[in-house]
């Protein structure tokens, strides 16, 4: 059919060393588009409550959208679906690039994986057929020899591999998987899956390309519409002159730029670490994904010093936010050197540098020593030691053994007070906007399906950055609900973050790619339908409103400078917009789906499923 689909699911079974192919659920296709909607109803039928993640019995999947592979602007990018082992909740993880087009050209929507294999493996799709191939010469390689090896021994150069690192391999919780060298889908430990089923990459090649109803009325709605939403939109043009690290002097202003382990909103080295910095020290070149006029990303190289010839693209705000001002780490240079050594071994830079600078503070505090951090004088704003830690999480030396397992599993084996320490929801460590300068994000970290993100809502839009009242949590709640109707939609059809895409604009593409008619109603009930099997899976997991948390010091310890000095987030101010947004999305008192709500957004057939309910 010509409607974006390939119309074809693979699933592999590791245990049995048996794949077959199978036809796409249309109806499901239809209620939930692709990406993550489709990939999370398939999760919710494919896995049993209370599966071990790392056991062989957790189901993983990858998955496209209709609008991969197409000519539609910002949309090549992928999503890893599967239970976290981080937060043991739902997970999609997701990467640019160019691995998601291609898994979709070699003639996929989706691979369900199940089991684990006997020995070291990896999967070998190409243009419709697929094998399991050895890969004992694969294991133990970082990334981008994996990609090296995978390309030479397919004989295939323009091969597309997303691979797990030395991290995933020792199952690390914060591993990653990492596709065209620098691409990663990095929160919730998707690269632990992986090695928990002696799964080293998947690796495609693909030459048989997407059908859509009307390609030549495709190519003038995309050509018009992408003049007008990016090339002549405002708020595209920081993205297309310096990428996310604009977003640095914006959080320093605000004064929200984690610093020093959450200590402080402000870092005065900012103007080391900035969009400023990159372009004038590190930078090469402009660097775009597939179909991408945008080129976001930036290719970055050191060029003298200590870390001269360390590369990586980006690095992105994320990392600089976490792995630099909150390590005290004010050289760009530095930064670009563990987000090298994160891609090359599959650790997830945010969590890396979260759990960095958390190890950092504990040092400092003398809860730990240079007997615990082997010999290294981990000092906030130590470059050196800094930029080895990597090395020792991947790898589990010294105290990169609990690092490797976030900063809530390590604080519960360093003890010592370290537990007070954390900033995490549900295990996963905080994004780099700091909620004492923007409450309306203390709702949504905790309130995220996948624990801790920016990318579920992001109110700190409309507030710290806009003209709101940061501290005010009327309609927190409300702004909430709608950007997690609104990117519920977006991370089905797989849009990228970057693109302030509307949901007519959405509709429009959707219905020119697949023939079906619609408009912002048909998907913003889309969107509910999403957010609320998400949530859903999570509370059949157990999660009820003790997780929905707000970690101590967000309370108890304000900020030291800036105009968010002397602020914290008062937990009757917190509990108010959680309560307020569970009545908005027609949840129990425990932040569960009802019945009335799952039968209001077409869901009833899980209802028998979730026994909470019974």
């Amino acid at each position: 059919m010509a409607d974006g689909y390939t119309g074809k699911v693979l699933r592999v079974d590791l245990t049995s060393d048996k794949i077959s192919t199978e036809s796409l659920n249309r109806e499901w296709a239809k209620q939930f588009i692709g990406g993550k909607g489709l990939g999370a109803r398939y999760l919710f039928e494919e896995l049993k409550p209370g599966v071990d993640p790392l056991s062989p019995d957790n189901v993983l999947m990858i998955w496209t959208g209709p609008l991969v592979g197409t000519m539609v602007p910002l949309t090549s990018r992928y999503v890893v679906i599967t239970k976290s082992p981080l937060t043991g909740t739902f997970l999609d993880s997701y990467a640019g690039g160019y691995f998601g087009p291609e898994f979709k050209y070699s003639g996929f929507d989706g691979v369900i994986i199940k089991g684990k294999a006997n020995k070291p493996v990896y999967l070998w799709i190409n243009d419709g057929k697929a094998e399991i191939r050895d890969a004992k010469n694969l294991w133990g390689k970082d990334n981008f020899k994996t990609e090296e090896l995978i390309r030479k021994e397919t004989g295939q150069k323009s091969a597309r591999v997303a691979s797990t690192g030395p991290a995933g391999e020792k199952l690390s919780l914060i591993a990653g998987i990492t596709s065209d060298l620098t691409r990663n889908a990095g929160r919730g430990g998707g690269g632990a899956v992986f090695g928990s089923k002696n799964l080293k990459a998947v690796a495609c090649r693909g030459t048989l390309g997407v059908d859509v109803p009307d390609i030549d009325g495709l190519v003038k709605m995309t050509k018009e519409m992408f003049i007008k939403d990016v090339v002549e939109n405002p708020d595209h043009a920081g993205s297309v002159t310096d990428g996310t690290p604009i977003i640095v002097n914006q959080s320093q202003d605000a004064a929200i730029l984690p610093t020093r382990d959450w200590t402080s909103g402000t870092f005065e080295g900012h103007a080391g670490i900035d969009s400023e910095a990159i372009k004038s020290r590190v930078l090469v070149r402009r660097k775009a994904c597939m179909s991408c006029g945008i080129a976001c990303g930036s290719w970055s190289k050191v060029k003298s010093g200590a870390f001269m010839g360390a590369s990586t693209e980006g690095p992105e705000y994320e990392t600089i936010g976490l792995s630099g001002s909150n390590c005290g780490i004010a050289n760009i240079e530095a930064v670009v050197k563990f987000a090298e050594e994160c891609d090359k071994l599959g650790l997830d830079t945010m969590s890396a540098g979260s759990v960095t600078a958390f190890a950092m503070d504990l040092y400092e505090r003398k809860v730990l020593t240079k007997d615990d951090t082997g010999g290294l004088d981990l000092k906030f704003g130590n470059e050196d030691a800094f930029s080895k830690m990597p090395e020792m999480i991947a790898n589990r030396r010294h105290i990169g053994d609990a690092l490797a397992d976030g900063s809530k599993r390590a604080a519960g084996k360093i003890g010592k007070g370290a537990e007070k320490l954390v900033i995490e929801s549900k295990g996963s460590e905080y994004p780099a906007y700091d909620p004492r300068g923007s409450i309306g994000m203390a709702l949504a970290y905790a309130t995220s399906d996948r624990g801790a993100d920016h990318n579920r809502a992001w109110p700190v839009a409309q507030d710290a950055y806009g003209s709101g009242d940061p501290w005010n949590p009327d309609g927190k709640a409300a702004i909430c609900v709608e950007d997690n109707t609104r990117t519920s939609v977006k991370w089905s059809f797989i849009f990228c973050d970057f693109y302030a895409v509307s949901f007519d604009n959405m509709a429009k593409y959707y219905t020119a790619v697949t023939g079906v008619p619609a408009d912002e109603e048909y998907l913003r009930s889309i969107g509910k339908r999403v957010w609320n099997l998400t949530r859903a899976f999570n509370a059949r997991e157990g999660f009820t409103k003790k997780d929905d948390n707000l970690p101590e010091r967000m309370e108890k310890e304000p900020l030291n400078s800036g105009k968010t000095k002397g602020k914290a987030v008062p937990r009757a101010d917190f509990e108010k917009m959680l309560a307020e947004y569970y009545k908005l999305w027609n949840w129990d008192d425990q932040g569960r789906p009802t019945k009335a709500g799952l039968n209001e957004v077409g869901l009833s057939d899980i209802v028998a499923k979730l026994s909470y309910l019974k």
